[in-house]
């Protein structure tokens, strides 16, 4: 077959050149490093950063994973393998536990990641303090004077306004107890997952030009204020309609035909997995209600047969 593209799409110069960007990114957490973003054959603001994060790393030996908003099946999660697996032939698959790259947009799964696996997110907006600061090298200025006072008082205009803070996707961190980091738009249940994680986080930005990195076993604290502290969306109480998992993040849906409200894992993956598990072991456990049953069948008969020797002998 005749081969249109490198390896992984990038010549190997610029692979080197994005993963020296990781490698600072790692030995600086939260510190957002500028990088030559290349044309993708993809829009900018489509996934591009995450996208030539995973194409620098990725080898032949690895296992690929891609969900876009917790589905492994939208439509950018697709066209994104799509586009590695013709460029590279890996082996993809929806399991998180069998990935060793998994490339995701505005969620963290929902199984646990280990040492062994590579989380690399997708950002629209790298700059934390570009709300209240448009300057790019004003903003360079803030970050090295460690100097955050904008992002405080943005939370605390909130609290004033609404009486909570109300960025419910890609809530400010402090990582490192240095560097004010944006999380990507994941949801505030997912950002507690950044910190003291076994797995190494990548973030980048291809539109923005900028990687990042959350290394493993990093202290990621969100910003909140004392009598203001951090919470997380709050499903208390609800449970999915197809699993039954409770204490993961929920999607609420309304049945267009009864108008009843009901909850669904946000995860395809992780529900499909306790779905196929619960199936199981209700298949094992009416094998083994069969087995029992027929057991007690045969020792019913034995002891028949036995009476009747019994009785025979005694005649």
């Amino acid at each position: 077959m005749r081969q249109l593209y490198h390896f992984a799409f990038f010549d190997e110069a610029s692979k080197r050149e994005i993963r020296r960007a990781v490698l600072k990114g790692i030995a600086i957490p939260g510190h957002q490093i500028p990088f030559a973003s290349r044309e993708m054959p993809i829009g900018r603001g489509w996934g591009t950063g995450g996208l030539q994060v995973t194409l620098s790393l990725i080898g032949q030996d690895d296992v690929l994973k891609v969900i876009d908003q917790g589905a492994d099946d939208s439509v950018n999660a697709v066209n994104i393998k799509k586009l590695i697996v013709e460029t590279t032939d890996v082996e993809v698959v929806e399991e998180t536990e069998a990935a060793t790259i998994i490339q995701s947009r505005h969620r963290i799964p929902e199984q646990p990641l280990s040492a062994e696996q590579i989380l690399v997110l997708q950002v629209p907006m790298p700059e934390p303090l570009r709300e209240f600061e448009p300057s790019e090298a004003k903003t360079l200025v803030l970050h090295a004077e460690a100097d955050y006072t904008g992002a405080w008082l943005g939370l605390f205009d909130q609290i004033i306004r609404y009486g909570h803070t109300t960025t419910n996707a890609d809530h400010p961190c402090l990582v490192e107890d240095r560097y004010v980091m944006a999380p990507s738009p994941i949801p505030r249940f997912d950002t507690m997952k950044l910190h003291m994680s076994d797995n190494l986080t990548l973030l980048g930005a291809g539109r923005e030009k900028k990687i990042y990195a959350v290394p493993p076993y990093t202290k990621v604290a969100p910003l909140d204020f004392e009598d203001y502290p951090f919470s997380v969306e709050n499903f208390e109480g609800k449970h999915c309609r197809l699993c039954g998992a409770t204490g993961v993040y929920l999607d609420e849906l309304v049945d267009e035909e009864t108008g009843e409200t009901y909850y669904q894992c946000n995860d395809t993956a992780y529900c499909h997995a306790r779905c196929e598990q619960q199936a199981q072991s209700k298949a094992i456990g009416a094998t083994a209600t069969v087995k029992a049953a027929a057991s007690a069948d045969v020792a019913e008969v034995g002891n028949a047969l036995t009476k009747d020797e019994c009785q025979e002998g005694g005649n």
